[in-house]
């Protein structure tokens, strides 16, 4: 039976009903300064500032940028965010977003929470997903040179058969435990190698269903030929292919490297030419159903709008367990609440850790929000309407 959506994303009273008028407020004025990009800058060099200098700014962070995007500082803070997006058939996707490690007893410590993490989901329903980044248990350096084939050093090629061991690990617990795992994308010079990892997971854990997801991001103009061609390879090989599409989280810095090291950038060349590959790879996943299963990673309001059309299209329910909708923690509630408001499967991304270890994270938010193309402005003017129907509400 086709089931015809009535989703509307302008719904503010859908949208912010998890937000006391205390806390919209406290919005209000955090996206304010996001959406200023003098103030945006004096405040993110001013934090960096005080955290070098170890100056007792932690209170502060953690009750403003820190409690907007973050969940908490430990896996069992994040029990309050859980508890509050379940209450609007929200799950939460826990990410451990500590970044920087870059030593082995890091890489095994990271490995160890985001095991730990696992294990949460699997006995938590409210949590239909874990991520990680390959870079929060592996050396960067070491991941570039794999892409480059340069000839490893035999203490090297031991380290990266740790990294591949940890790797492992997390994929067959969740496997074992039967809880769907995401890898995140990263920057273009190590993806290639990340995707090898990715699809020898999937080979091995996605027979009967997607336990291990890869990550796309829609702004190279190669990826929709990449994601085509890893449906070929699952399809070939029997398994599931676990796609999660994105944009993109890396643009200045792709374009910088290239400029830098002259060649041509691998991103596309307007917002409009990635609108079109997103919405392309969102079709190609739907037509291809039968093996592929979907996480739409989009903050944009008419690429949902799209996925739920072709949902429409293939007689899909609202509910169909190959289709998720996600949006980052804090951001675009127009689109998370109002779609599980309908009955649509939707997870947010719920990043945690210690506040000076997710600063990075918490910094790349900020400028990502402030850089894109009316993101922040959208999140204001949405926060904006509610205060006001709220107000006339009450007049």
């Amino acid at each position: 039976m086709q089931i015809k959506s009535d989703v509307s994303f302008e719904n503010t009273s859908v949208a912010f009903s998890a937000k006391s008028d205390a806390a919209l407020q406290k919005a209000h004025l955090l996206f304010s300064v996001i959406n200023n990009p003098m103030l945006s800058t004096i405040a993110q060099a001013l934090t960096k500032i005080a955290l070098t200098l170890r100056l007792p700014i932690k209170g502060l962070v953690k009750k403003t940028v820190f409690a907007q995007f973050c969940g908490g500082e430990t896996i069992e803070d994040n029990q309050g965010t859980i508890d509050e997006l379940a209450q609007f058939e929200i799950g939460s996707i826990l990410d451990y977003s500590v970044e920087g490690a870059e030593t082995e007893e890091g890489f095994e410590s990271a490995t160890a929470e985001i095991i730990r993490a696992i294990h949460m989901s699997h006995d938590n329903p409210d949590i239909p997903f874990i991520v990680f980044k390959v870079t929060g248990i592996a050396p960067t350096a070491l991941l570039e040179k794999i892409q480059s084939k340069t000839v490893l050093k035999p203490d090297e090629q031991e380290a990266y058969t740790r990294v591949l061991e940890r790797v492992e690990r997390i994929c067959n617990k969740a496997h074992e435990l039967n809880v769907r795992v995401l890898i995140d994308a990263e920057e273009s010079w190590i993806q290639g190698c990340i995707d090898r990892i990715a699809y020898t997971m999937m080979k091995r854990y996605n027979k009967d269903e997607a336990i291990v997801y890869n990550t796309y991001q829609m702004y190279r103009k190669d990826m929709l030929g990449n994601l085509r061609n890893a449906f070929h390879y699952a399809a070939l090989s029997n398994y599931w292919l676990g796609a999660k599409l994105v944009r993109g989280a890396y643009m200045e810095k792709e374009n910088a490297r290239a400029e830098e090291l002259g060649y041509k950038t691998p991103i596309h060349d307007s917002k409009a030419a990635t609108d079109a590959d997103y919405n392309r790879g969102l079709k190609f996943c739907l037509d291809n159903k039968q093996r592929i299963a979907l996480v739409c990673g989009s903050h944009n309001e008419q690429s949902n709008y799209y996925l739920l059309e072709m949902m429409y299209r293939h007689s899909l329910s609202p509910n169909d367990a190959r289709i998720w909708f996600s949006q980052l923690y804090g951001m675009s509630d127009n689109i998370s609440y109002n779609l599980a408001k309908e009955g649509y499967n939707v997870a947010k991304y719920v990043p945690y850790g210690p506040v000076r270890s997710v600063m990075p994270y918490l910094f790349r938010r900020a400028k990502e929000n402030t850089s894109v193309a009316g993101q922040s402005s959208r999140e204001l003017t949405f926060i904006k309407k509610e205060i006001a129907r709220r107000k006339q509400v009450k007049t």
